[in-house]
């Protein structure tokens, strides 16, 4: 079981990039939350195995909105997530 932390930079704030980041984790079977930051940037929680955590991220990295674009990425390691048993679109 792999816990990350991500901040998203780029335009992804008004784009739809929670709701589709949401129906990326429930496709690949992770773990977390996502939440808009006052800055304009996106925080992602994320948990799962190994292989559907890199999915994740990669498919972060390339935007999983139509409209959205990614430019800066932080991916750090979050072994002190809290456990959760649904990926949330936090408000």
């Amino acid at each position: 079981m792999r816990k990350v932390k991500m901040n998203v930079q780029g335009r992804v704030q008004g784009v739809g990039f929670r709701y589709t980041t949401k129906m990326v984790a429930d496709r690949l079977g992770i773990y977390g939350t996502v939440k808009n930051e006052e800055d304009g940037s996106v925080t992602i929680e994320a948990a799962g195995e190994d292989e559907q955590v890199e999915s994740f991220i990669k498919e972060i990295k390339d935007s999983p909105s139509p409209a959205g674009r990614v430019t800066y990425l932080d991916l750090q390691d979050n072994p002190w997530m809290d456990n959760r048993t649904s990926f949330d679109v936090i408000y």
